[in-house]
């Protein structure tokens, strides 16, 4: 009973860990954009953890653990409700309880949309993106989710049974945090919503990107560590228990992915553009933690520092390829961050993971691409049926003097005159 209750106590504070990335996404996001928009920027975070945790509690838990299903789609059962051994040892092998499940796997569900809040900044209409993240929070994610953390086809892809119909080899793809099943889905839909929405104004001209600096890079700073403190709660928790020696190597594994794509990112950047450009820096170090998520239980810290570095060259060359050759903006740049390194490090398991092989290689790309085509669709569908309808879009007297004056009816900075377009 004394390790069911540390295991419980444990993925409790990596729940509240989880929870505070919330507060790091809301900082890096408006620290990267205009003043004459932190309302908007805030009010979108708010709203996702909020009608976020709603949405799972009503459909999305229940969706995205279904139990016995047909490994695709589950069924739609409203609540929840604890099973009789939810409360003891029975359940999920004494890691933690029914509840704790929930609420830990809720702060997930909520992360998703916050990543397509940032790369739509400054531009998009609060109701629209509002009804975009209930459909794609409330029943996108849960779907997406169970093919591989329920128990779907994608956690089978490979696995053999005899004509005993007894398991005699256990394949499958793997996340074992969410590179592909938390952050690509947020950065497919974040790119699909950036092409259907368009660039802000004053980003191109004659065809070449120009910068439109962030107001408080000292805000973004402090997001970012805040970030990687809750990525501690993100990947330790999802070992699912608090055992001494997967946590421990869980971390050194998380914190050296960091470290290395932050350094890769300045230093790349350094070569290229010769500056010492905070911002990669700070994107460098979300990169290395994003692809460090799918396998973060399974490297040595060797691979972990490779995973990193590698995670922080894409980066760079990542931004670039979205603003200089896709002609795409991204205000925080989420896509590169969330969905290319995201890729990387999904695709990083089959290199390096304990199964690493062509064979799981094949595995985890057809785990990336799954999960591409039924992003991509879905987003696609519910963001132009938006645009076609209701618009998605703020007028450019709107975007000119901000959202926070039009959507809002407030300023962030009331003592202060915002005289910029």
């Amino acid at each position: 009973m004394e390790i069911f209750t540390a295991n419980n106590i444990w993925m409790m504070l990596c729940t509240a860990l989880v929870f505070f990335m919330h507060l790091g996404f809301g900082l890096l996001e408006i620290g990267l954009t205009r003043p004459k928009n932190t309302i908007n920027v805030l009010f979108k975070n708010i709203f996702i953890i909020t009608v976020g945790l709603l949405l799972y509690y009503i459909v999305g838990f229940n969706l995205m653990y279904p139990g016995e299903f047909n490994g695709f789609i589950g069924s739609i059962v409203p609540g929840i409700a604890p099973p009789e051994n939810g409360m003891t040892p029975d359940y999920a092998d004494g890691g933690y309880t029914w509840w704790t499940d929930f609420l830990f796997q809720g702060m997930f569900a909520a992360t998703a949309a916050t990543i397509v809040s940032g790369a739509v900044a400054e531009r998009i209409k609060i109701g629209p993106f509002m009804i975009f993240t209930i459909i794609y929070v409330g029943i996108v994610y849960p779907i997406a989710g169970s093919w591989q953390w329920g128990g779907g086809f994608l956690s089978t892809l490979g696995n053999e049974v005899n004509e005993a119909g007894e398991l005699i080899k256990e394949a499958g793809f793997y996340d074992f945090a969410g590179s592909t099943l938390v952050h690509s889905v947020g950065g497919w839909a974040a790119l699909i919503a950036v092409w259907l929405l368009g660039s802000r104004i004053g980003k191109f001209k004659d065809g070449k990107p120009r910068a439109i600096p962030g107001h408080n890079i000292p805000l973004a700073t402090a997001g970012v560590l805040i970030l990687w403190l809750g990525w501690f709660g993100f990947n330790g928790g999802s070992v699912l228990s608090a055992d001494p020696e997967a946590t421990s190597l869980t971390l050194v594994t998380t914190c050296l992915a960091a470290a290395s794509g932050g350094v890769a990112a300045f230093l790349t950047s350094t070569v290229l553009y010769r500056n010492l450009d905070l911002t990669m820096f700070l994107n460098g170090i979300l990169g290395g933690l994003v692809a460090i998520t799918a396998g973060a239980d399974q490297m040595n810290p060797n691979e972990a520092v490779i995973i990193g570095i590698i995670g922080g060259i894409i980066i760079v060359l990542g931004v670039a390829l979205i603003d200089r050759f896709l002609k795409l903006d991204d205000p925080v740049g989420a896509i590169a961050v969330h969905l290319i390194c995201g890729i990387w490090g999904t695709l990083a398991v089959g290199i390096f993971g304990a199964k690493a092989g062509w064979e799981q290689f094949s595995y985890q790309l057809a785990g990336v691409g799954c999960y591409a085509a039924f992003c991509i669709i879905t987003s696609f569908i519910i963001i132009f049926a938006l645009k076609k309808t209701v618009g998605i879009r703020v007028s450019e007297k709107e975007e000119m003097e901000g959202l926070d004056l039009h959507e809002h009816g407030m300023t962030a900075y009331p003592d202060f005159r915002l005289n910029e377009h």
